[in-house]
């Protein structure tokens, strides 16, 4: 038998494979699983209380952008980290440990890599922690603090499952099923998500070295050429060419200088035309 996509989440499942996690609450519709998590974290729960939703009908993704997909074909997750003992100058580097997380679900469950698939897309990461699978965006991310001391941090991630073309929410955003996986079952792909994002939870507050690391390996932003949007106006044009410590990006500009970019929009220019890379010529 086929496995509907978008059947309802499994909530027994999940709790059954996910033994860190203090409590999953699985739910089909919600306005915002972030600020769902939020409430709960004002409420005082604990470190690792996740909520996943096949809806979200007020998502939210950075810059108060609206996240919004037809019922079912998307997949909502928000979890609560609370993480003592980590410097608040290091907190900011959540988001990349969220970015990661969904790489390596997409890596190890959806089937996208698979030896066997007709099209083996491309997966990694443009700084700070957009998904790009083949080019194309494949989910939204966004990390909130739901108290600075001690600090309660929610990251919210929506995944675009079997959208179709014309369901996208912006034409250079992709899904998993546009690009080919076989495994497309959102409760595993959230137990796999969950699992990842406490595993690499786990590498950032430990092995903090060693998360970066795998960061610059998977962050497709190195050694290409970009256009930064920086905060406030102004832009800065040159080509990636490191990922400091603390999750700056630095950009060999055309005057020959390099630049740290703390916050900013990173677009991937084509070196054929200096386009936009995954969205069409003109």
């Amino acid at each position: 038998m086929t496995h509907d996509p978008r059947s309802p989440l499994d909530a027994a499942a999940l709790r059954a494979v996910l033994p860190r996690w203090r409590r999953v609450l699985a739910v089909e519709s919600t306005g915002s699983t972030n600020a769902d998590v939020t409430r709960m974290a004002a409420e005082g729960a604990l470190d690792r209380i996740a909520v996943v939703a096949s809806e979200q009908t007020a998502g939210r993704g950075r810059l108060s952008r609206s996240w919004t997909a037809p019922a079912g074909a998307s997949l909502a997750v928000s979890a609560l980290f609370r993480p003592e003992g980590v410097p608040a100058e290091d907190l900011g580097l959540l988001s990349l440990v969220a970015g990661l997380a969904v790489v390596d679900m997409v890596r190890d469950v959806t089937g996208v890599l698979d030896d066997d698939a007709v099209a083996r897309p491309e997966v990694g990461l443009k700084w700070p922690n957009d998904v790009l699978l083949g080019g194309r965006k494949l989910c939204g991310i966004l990390v909130e603090a739901a108290s600075i001391a001690p600090p309660a941090l929610v990251v919210g991630i929506g995944v675009n499952v079997d959208l179709r073309e014309d369901e996208l929410p912006v034409p250079h955003a992709t899904s998993l099923a546009l690009a080919g996986a076989s495994n497309l079952d959102r409760t595993k792909l959230a137990a796999a998500l969950l699992d990842a994002l406490d595993r690499r939870e786990r590498q950032w507050r430990f092995d903090r070295e060693a998360m970066m690391a795998d960061y610059r390996a998977t962050c497709l932003t190195l050694g290409t050429r970009v256009r930064v949007e920086l905060p406030g106006g102004g832009e800065l044009v040159g080509e990636a060419v490191d990922i400091l410590d603390d999750g700056e990006l630095v950009v060999h500009d055309d005057a020959g200088e390099n630049r740290a970019v703390t916050a900013g929009d990173v677009r991937h220019l084509r070196a054929v035309d200096g386009g936009y890379a995954g969205e069409a010529a003109k």
